[in-house]
């Protein structure tokens, strides 16, 4: 008998696109001379002309998935991630080609979803369960480990549109995992909870895989999630499948074929050919040692500075960049923000603005990185472009890294000088 649950064959989804052809610019008097216009006209050629264009989300899809598999699903930001697991969760029809799946779909793609917000976390628990063909008695028998895991017993007679986000994932995440679906479908949202609930989501999808048999397919950026739950994955790039293998393989694939900029030129090919944003314009990002431009090659004896220079068309509250410094892996080292100095969210005039930042010498170590930068409007959304810039720097060493101790050497993704005292116990 097939052990496959799920068998993805030929599929495409493809979306239609209006492109309305306006002016950019109508003064008064060329409002005055189209109202006249249209008085004189005959009445039905009012319409602006507009222009159609297919956008293919995905496009000739095949896979299979076994039962027990925990297939992790990597692809950047537009690569057709949601668009594939709304499909495989019922949720949306493909354009072209056909989805077998075998046994109950229990999905977490969105905060919210498969919730009423007027209903309490109570009622949404049963509710979820029935829309899954359970019985009330079995939902029962569930209840108290759902409500353990989530963690939000004080606030189950509440209605779901008061809970924090934080509190309706671990509800959302609590009611999927131990409602026993054969199939789970996580999407990214776990990155909504705070690292402890992370760890223990992830901890449940690996139970419920190896003790109890059931499928998950899981969604992140994050490499390390991924390999350490997933044994198998498929890598999308523009709505293309160009991998489906051991999940180590596949995150490997994924991150030496990354869109990671290793030249000046490159990357103000990317940001020349960056959709356009109504609030955001990025201009450049720069990178100095000693007052001289560097880009991919830099030292760890000097401090490396960074500046992104950019253009806000509007006025914007909470506006931030987010740097990232992670491994070849692409495991976050760590995160700063451009306004962490500040207290509360800035609220920015239209201009171009520079912030720069600076990272002091001796903290990179002789390997490589790759320094990411997100931007986007606090609690509201990215901005373009929305899979941020990635720039790869190669460190050579010529300061303190490694030093010699006796013939020792210290190691480590960072070198930190760290002030140690010994301290002579006196009786």
């Amino acid at each position: 008998m097939s052990s496959v649950v799920i068998k993805v064959e030929g599929v495409g989804k493809s979306f239609v696109i209006n492109h309305e052809q306006r002016e950019r610019y109508t003064a008064l008097r060329d409002v005055v001379s189209q109202k006249a216009k249209k008085i004189f006209s005959f009445p039905f050629n009012t319409k602006p002309a507009v222009s159609k264009e297919t956008f293919w989300a995905l496009n000739d899809i095949n896979f299979t998935v076994e039962q027990g598999d925990r297939l992790g699903i990597v692809g950047r930001n537009g690569a057709g991630k949601s668009t594939l697991l709304k499909i495989l969760s019922r949720i949306t029809e493909p354009t072209k080609g056909t989805v077998s799946i075998k046994g109950r779909v229990a999905s977490l793609l969105e905060v919210g979803t498969g919730f009423h917000p007027e209903l309490t976390g109570r009622e949404n628990i049963f509710l979820n369960g029935a829309i899954l063909g359970m019985s009330r008695q079995e939902i029962k028998t569930k209840f108290d480990e759902i409500v353990d895991f989530a963690e939000v017993e004080q606030f189950l007679d509440t209605p779901v549109k008061r809970y924090s986000s934080g509190m309706y994932v671990r509800l959302a995440f609590a009611v999927a995992a131990h409602l026993e679906p054969e199939i789970l479908v996580v999407d990214e949202v776990l990155a909504v909870g705070d690292a402890q609930f992370q760890k223990k989501c992830l901890g449940k999808m690996q139970d419920v895989s190896n003790n109890e048999g059931r499928t998950v397919l899981f969604v992140s950026h994050n490499m390390q999630a991924i390999n350490n739950l997933c044994t198998k994955g498929i890598y999308l790039k523009n709505g293309q499948l160009i991998l489906q293998d051991k999940i180590s393989r596949v995150t490997d694939n994924y991150m030496s074929h990354g869109e990671t900029f290793k030249t000046k030129e490159e990357l103000h090919t990317k940001i020349d050919k960056a959709p356009s944003d109504p609030d955001f314009e990025l201009l450049d990002i720069e990178m100095f040692q000693n007052g001289d431009e560097v880009f991919s090659s830099v030292v760890n004896g000097k401090p490396l500075d960074v500046k992104i220079k950019y253009k806000l068309k509007n006025k914007l509250t909470g506006f931030r960049i987010f740097m990232d410094l992670c491994d070849d892996s692409g495991t976050v080292i760590f995160r700063s923000f451009h306004d962490e100095a500040t207290d509360g969210m800035q609220a920015l005039e239209p201009g171009n603005y520079t912030s720069a930042v600076t990272i002091p010498n001796d903290i990179l170590s002789p390997i490589t990185y790759d320094l990411r930068f997100l931007f986007g409007i606090h609690a509201i959304r990215m901005v373009q472009p929305m899979e941020g810039v990635t720039i790869r720097i190669h460190v050579e060493q010529t300061g303190n890294y490694n030093k010699a101790y006796n013939g020792q050497y210290t190691d480590g993704k960072i070198c930190l000088s760290l002030p140690w005292e010994i301290i002579k116990k006196t009786n």
